[in-house]
């Protein structure tokens, strides 16, 4: 039987980690494998809830993290997990009832290192950064599906995915996209990244232009930082100047009505703000 093990990286999310846990017990799939499930936080209040969970399901284990940030408490929990397949997500989010199926199907094939979740947006629709959040989940959906296609790298998000263990042991500590790092890792390694569209994630996504700000600059701040690391990243096809005029005429189709249109339009306009404020 296969060792999975799948750890919850949360912090403050004593509120939401509890339907992160549920999310994944009530999946028929965990009875096929010896499975743990590793919550990890550095909060009293987001520990206590894991601990509760674990007095009813020696199956779920809590781990105290240092509260130096992610990279730090994705090390300390690879050194403890026992899994041959880890399944990396946070505290903040729900996955749908057969993700776990779905994330494990490609790795039959020896060659897969890692595989990404699909994403999607729990934000309302009917708001502007709600709209823009079911844009950009929407257009990196197709973007990954064709990269699959392509057999060219898929950047796994950190809201859900799957690796196998031992290829990635150590993170920078100083990594601002930690999932960014392990994808690139993993593929300099040699091994393919697939992409588990059905295995799906739901995300509540920044609700404010302030924080949606704040997120896309660490994001692509991130991504910068890892030559830094001694990744090529422009080997790796999947981001850069095709990559975001295909998404930028895919974020224009994606709109159904003029409001949506215009939402659109503004969202092309804050991503070169982005840039601007990234680059200048």
């Amino acid at each position: 039987m296969m060792k999975l093990s799948i750890i919850i990286t949360a912090f403050n999310e004593e509120k939401t980690i509890g339907r992160a846990i549920d999310s994944f017990l009530c999946q028929k799939e965990l009875k096929n494998y010896d499975y743990e499930i590793i919550g990890v936080a550095p909060d009293a209040p987001t520990l206590n809830v894991i601990k509760s969970y674990s007095k009813n399901n020696r199956r779920v284990k809590f781990l105290k993290d240092p509260h130096k940030g992610k990279p730090s408490a994705l090390n300390l929990v690879f050194k403890k997990a026992k899994g041959e397949i880890l399944i990396l997500t946070d505290g903040d989010v729900h996955v749908t009832n057969n993700s776990i199926k779905e994330l494990l199907k490609p790795f039959s094939d020896k060659s897969i290192g890692a595989v990404a979740g699909h994403p999607l947006s729990s934000s309302p629709k009917n708001t502007l950064l709600g709209y823009w959040s079911h844009v950009l989940t929407g257009v990196a959906h197709k973007l990954r599906l064709k990269s699959l296609k392509d057999k060219s790298f898929i950047h796994c998000t950190g809201y859900l995915y799957a690796i196998r263990a031992g290829i990635v042991n150590n993170i920078p500590v100083n990594a601002l996209v930690d999932d960014g790092f392990i994808s690139h890792k993993i593929f300099s390694e040699g091994f393919k990244i697939g992409y588990a569209q059905h295995a799906e994630v739901f995300v509540k996504y920044p609700d404010n232009f302030a924080d949606w700000v704040m997120q896309k600059k660490r994001s692509a701040g991130g991504y910068n930082q890892l030559k830094d690391f001694g990744i090529d990243v422009k080997s790796h096809k999947g981001r850069g100047f095709f990559w975001e005029a295909l998404g930028s005429l895919r974020i224009i189709r994606y709109a159904t009505s003029l409001k949506e249109l215009y939402w659109s339009i503004l969202l092309l306009f804050s991503r070169l703000y982005l840039w601007v404020v990234i680059f200048r």
